[in-house]
């Protein structure tokens, strides 16, 4: 990695301008809402780059990646993959493992351990204004966090399958784990963001999203797809084993550094909090919070309870594993070709479409989950629906994703680049969290499930099934146990119902409004 003050300190500030005219003359005034690394090439402008990107002026953007951009591009994709492996753990394998011993109300509670996500802008201004000068502002946070998350993983893996035994009773402690975990996921991502504004060059802003939705793909995919592979033991005893054994071939035990002489009221801790509050005072800013709180109410029931509704009904682990296997690659060439999309002046178009493709990606879950094999037998055809239905959601999601990051890059002032830019995905990422909490105990709220005698239980009184003991209690007891009213479904038109509403009365005109306002709007001066 090159360090950070050299990539500064290459050229003199009054040099920089004439080396570097040829290289921003043809770029997008404004900056970028995805993470960074240092400058690589000696002739970037950085203080006309600066004020460039404070003018809103417009200028076409390179719709290709520039070479020199590359190794830049790269380290993020790196970063963002070491972030995306505990989020993996935390958001993916743990929620998948736990749900087959505990109901949606508590697994709801371990859902709480996302929250720093949508927290981390109380933090971010401490992480924008505190560094030591000689490592770097960002390197300052992200070789530390490095440390201490290894370190956690560590631990977790002599700890957590001891702890998974007894899920209910260990929930808080492993609730609490992952929340630090996931705080210090969130902290690295708040100094990799900040780092993004200032080692690409403009013109490869909106390919900061890019290597974002590559390298948490990425790590996501290591350690929630392979991971749940290779804990099946169906999995491992058919394709890794030629004598089969009742566990899983694998388990959980096993910055641009500023000088003295460059010193800005922005480093004050103070002065970073109050831009902080002076960006939340913006109209603009105001009115996207809000778009950003309801716009992901739609799916909801989906994103959150699809899967673990297949699960419940009988849908394997290890199959599961294999269709966000197949989405893999897909998520990847799909991150790309979005960010050339949302590249333009519409940066936005492409999320208005996709929330459309997303509620009809909700619908079609729900026609999946409906038409599972009553015998629980998976065949052929129900695997490939499964596959496909995941693919086109993932698809709409991936959109979503680039296209709101690529206009987040347009509107961040660079001038507190971390602090912006976590303002703005804290907001997208609680948009995402708040309802996922309720949404999920509405699932049990809406459902009505019972245990009733059977020819081998005749002396079973019939009673209604609240919890996930109280279903394996009548499983024991050779009682029926039926669902006569699934909270799933209602959940899931409720929310897609609600998604549709807000969309078309004010969502889709409020969002057209917002990317027409020119880049001042965002901005807020000096303090």
């Amino acid at each position: 990695m090159v360090d950070e003050s050299s990539s500064v300190e290459l050229l003199p500030i009054h040099n920089r301008k004439s080396h570097s005219t040829s290289r921003h003359s043809s770029r997008n005034p404004t900056p970028g809402n995805t993470p960074s690394i240092p400058a690589l090439v000696p002739d970037i402008d950085i203080v006309s780059s600066i004020d460039d990107l404070s003018t809103g002026g417009e200028k076409q953007q390179s719709s290709t990646l520039p070479v020199l951009d590359r190794p830049q591009f790269a380290l993020l994709v790196l970063l963002y993959l070491l972030q995306g492996i505990p989020v993996g753990l935390g958001f993916g394998s743990i929620p998948f493992l736990l749900k087959s011993k505990l109901t949606y109300s508590q697994v709801a509670l371990f859902s709480l351990a996302s929250y720093p996500y949508s927290l981390k802008l109380l933090w971010s201004p401490v992480v924008d204004a505190l560094y030591h000068p000689r490592v770097g502002r960002r390197k300052s946070w992200i070789i530390p966090i490095q440390l201490i998350s290894g370190s956690t993983l560590i631990f977790l893996g002599s700890s957590m399958d001891q702890l998974l035994e007894s899920p209910e009773e260990n929930l808080t402690e492993i609730t609490w784990t992952f929340f630090f975990l996931v705080f210090l996921c969130a902290t690295q991502d708040i100094a990799v963001d900040g780092w993004a504004l200032t080692i690409l060059s403009p013109e490869a802003l909106s390919y900061a999203s890019t290597a974002q939705t590559i390298g948490l793909n990425t790590g996501y995919f290591l350690s929630f797809t392979v991971f749940l592979a290779l804990n099946s033991p169906e999995f491992s005893n058919k394709y890794l084993r030629t004598e089969p054994l009742d566990y899983g071939a694998l388990s959980l035990n096993q910055d641009d550094t500023m000088t003295a002489a460059n010193t800005s009221p922005w480093n004050s801790l103070k002065s970073v909090y109050k831009s902080m509050f002076q960006v939340l005072k913006l109209p603009t800013i105001q009115s996207f919070i809000v778009v950003h709180l309801v716009c992901k109410i739609a799916f909801q029931a989906n994103e959150g309870a699809t899967n673990l509704k297949l699960l419940e009904k009988g849908f394997g682990r290890e199959d599961l594993a294999i269709t966000v296997l197949i989405d893999f690659p897909f998520e990847i060439v799909f991150g790309y070709y979005v960010a050339k999309w949302s590249s333009g002046k519409d940066p936005l178009g492409p999320w208005l479409y996709a929330y459309l493709g997303r509620v009809l990606a909700a619908a079609i879950a729900q026609g999946v989950v409906w038409l599972f094999p009553s015998s629980g037998k998976i065949n052929a055809f129900y695997f490939l629906l499964v596959i496909l239905q995941n693919l086109f959601g993932s698809f709409m999601s991936t959109i979503q994703f680039v296209s709101v990051n690529a206009f987040h890059t347009k509107i961040a002032d660079p001038m507190i680049g971390g602090t912006y830019m976590t303002t703005l995905n804290t907001i997208s990422n609680l948009g995402g969290q708040w309802p996922r909490f309720i949404v999920l105990n509405m699932i049990d709220w809406f459902t009505r499930a019972y245990c009733a005698p059977s020819s081998s239980s005749s002396n079973l009184a019939q009673f209604e099934v609240t919890n996930e003991q109280e279903k394996e209690s009548c499983k024991e007891q050779g009682g029926l146990y039926t669902i006569v009213q699934d909270g799933y479904y209602i959940s899931n038109i409720l929310c897609m119902v609600i998604g549709l509403v807000l969309f078309f009365g004010w969502i889709r005109q409020k969002v057209r409004y917002l990317q027409s306002l020119p880049t001042s709007s965002w901005r807020v001066k000096e303090l």
